[in-house]
């Protein structure tokens, strides 16, 4: 368990290289933002979260009946996890921010999606610019 990183893991590194190749430019773990997204680009108020498949329940319902040792401490702590960031999702969105949360398996097999998802968000944030008093 002590081995399993939080953050700087590999999809999250592969993600930030990328989005820095295309020019956009993010803060990392930003603790000021409800969830503490991943990454974040708090002029578009975009938060982007890199999810792991085992904690945070991907395909949960047929995953959950293969989970054998420590059954109810494993079934708790996902379903905890996974009703957490539904709640951040919500506060987010009622701040008018844009969530995107991407399994670390999108990450590694369908990057360009990924891109092109974050890129859409950006692009349908409207620009205001500095006022010139």
């Amino acid at each position: 368990m002590r081995k399993i990183k939080a953050k700087n893991t590999t999809p999250e590194i592969i993600l930030r290289k990328t989005l820095w190749n295309e020019g956009i430019r993010y803060r990392k773990e930003n603790k000021g933002i409800i969830g503490n997204p991943d990454i974040s680009l708090k002029k578009h108020k975009i938060a982007i979260f890199i999810d792991g498949e085992f904690w945070h329940g991907y395909n949960w319902q047929e995953k959950k009946e293969k989970i054998k040792s420590n059954r109810e401490y494993w079934i708790k702590k996902i379903e905890s996890n996974i009703a957490r960031d539904k709640k951040n999702n919500q506060m987010l969105y009622e701040q008018n921010w844009i969530v995107l949360r991407f399994w670390e398996h999108e990450i590694k097999k369908e990057l360009n999606k990924c891109i092109d998802k974050i890129k859409n968000a950006i692009a349908s944030q409207p620009h205001t610019l500095p006022s010139r008093s």
